[in-house]
């Protein structure tokens, strides 16, 4: 894995030994990028904006964030094995300071309570095992950490069908081998 563009270009990225976490591939992180970058069907710009990343993993998607020139990286992990890699990815950037990582289990309703800020980007990539993607949508509206014009991007399982979005719409649905990848606005 590597930084696609931005100020890290070409950085490599750690990656876990083991098979429990599940690293966004680079094929599907150049194509997320690129739709957000040239898509017209919404208006956001990385430079500059509020990120959380949950279930970051490595960290893989926030970074490329953050080298593009996000404002600020929220980072949402739980796997002990996933955060001492995804603490030495990011301590590997050295003078980049403008992230945060919370400790927490994001499934849980209560946890996205303590989350004070208010997001321009929401990259919810759950693992495949976990068909739980409708209630953290919903926590996501209720709690209100979506902007007005902000973007969710959710990273599911191809056969993840029953998405329930009642304060989302879609945007732009992509397939890439077992992965779907969701892009959804704020009906709010």
């Amino acid at each position: 894995m590597r930084i696609i563009s931005g100020s890290f270009k070409g950085k490599k990225i750690s990656q876990p030994k083991d098979n429990k976490t599940r690293p966004l591939k680079d094929l599907v992180k150049e194509s997320i990028f690129n739709i957000i970058s040239h898509s017209n069907k919404f208006t956001i710009s990385l430079n500059k904006s509020n990120i959380l990343d949950l279930f970051s993993g490595v960290g893989s998607f926030g970074i490329e964030c953050l080298s593009r020139g996000a404002k600020k990286v929220v980072f949402v992990e739980n796997y002990s094995e996933a955060l001492v890699i995804l603490k030495k990815n990011l301590n590997s950037l050295k003078s980049v300071k403008n992230y945060e990582i919370l400790e927490k289990d994001a499934y849980s309703i209560d946890r996205l309570s303590i989350i004070n800020d208010k997001f321009d980007l929401i990259f919810l990539d759950p693992p495949f095992k976990d068909r739980n993607s409708s209630n953290l949508l919903i926590n996501i509206s209720e709690k209100k950490l979506l902007n007005k014009n902000g973007l969710v991007i959710l990273h599911i399982h191809i056969n993840e069908n029953e998405l329930h979005l009642q304060n989302f719409e879609i945007v732009e649905e992509k397939n890439y081998g077992m992965s779907k990848i969701i892009f959804l606005s704020n009906l709010n």
